[in-house]
């Protein structure tokens, strides 16, 4: 064997590696990201964001007639979807309005010159 039929092995078994490698990163399926995209339903508006805590995507659902808002995201090791947290915004209301009314007169925010 010559060095020229070595140097065509070796670059056409190079290729063919390179090949192959292309073809598996090739068809790896890519992350679909949902982030954004909302829709409305009578009194239900959904919504899909990103978790800052994990950099995850979750469905956040709003109940427009009950005020209130539960987050849901997909536990990839159990395969389930689970409830992350839940927020009553007639609560919050409730609360801002107590905490205005117990404010006295010249409490707040003041004016700079």
């Amino acid at each position: 064997m010559d060095s020229k039929n070595f140097a065509i092995g070796v670059l056409s078994t190079t290729a063919a590696v390179l090949f192959v490698g292309l073809l598996v990163i090739g068809t790896r399926p890519t992350p679909v990201f949902a982030s954004g995209v909302t829709e409305t339903a009578g009194d239900y508006v959904l919504t899909v964001g990103t978790s800052t805590i994990n950099n995850e995507e979750v469905l956040y659902v709003i109940n427009a007639s009950s005020n209130k808002m539960i987050v849901y995201h997909f536990n990839s090791v159990s395969k389930r979807i689970e409830t992350l947290h839940g927020i009553d915004f007639a609560s919050y209301k409730q609360a801002k309005k107590q905490g205005a009314n117990q404010r006295k007169p010249g409490q707040g925010r003041r004016r700079r010159p």
